[in-house]
């Protein structure tokens, strides 16, 4: 019984599915809205730029652990090239898909004990780097929510 990889594969699907209910409320003219204007000391980002730094620490971790690129996804997922809810939405079933991927390399608990080189040189357990990921894609999700609420009363089931 893999408890480990169902308790992280459970985890991630959650997120997902929380980021997709989100997205699916957010009125596209509100997508990348900002509360306030950065005063450069610390960054403002909108509800879309949160999602999309939320499915891109997912990304980052499961395009490395399938195909051993480190990529940072920022490139590809600037507003500018996902403007619209639906490409976001888009964009948040792709790295799903990515994820799941990920997962079906996964055969045992032990697996998750293994050590690999990470793109930063130093070994680390593959169970701390899904921690990690999880931490940081819930954070910015996190803020995401926290931004929808500053504009919307909509409440959203299961959040």
């Amino acid at each position: 019984m893999n408890k480990l990889i169902f308790a992280f594969n459970e985890q991630f699907t959650r997120l997902h599915a929380r980021s997709v209910a989100l997205i699916q409320a957010i009125p596209g003219e509100k997508l990348y809205w900002q509360p306030r204007q950065s005063s450069g000391a610390f960054p403002v980002y909108s509800c879309g730029e949160h999602l999309l730094r939320s499915a891109a620490a997912v990304e980052q971790t499961f395009g490395g652990i399938t195909t051993n690129l480190w990529d940072d996804p920022f490139e590809w997922t600037l507003p500018e090239t996902l403007s619209t809810p639906e490409s976001v939405a888009e964009y948040l079933n792709e790295v799903e898909a990515t994820r799941q991927r990920g997962f079906t390399r996964f055969q045992s608990d032990e697996d998750l004990m293994k050590e690999f080189a990470a793109p930063s040189g130093k070994m680390r357990l593959l169970c701390a780097l899904l921690l990690e990921t999880l931490d940081r894609a819930a954070h910015h999700q996190g803020r995401a929510f926290a931004t929808f609420i500053l504009f919307s009363d909509t409440r959203l089931p299961g959040i």
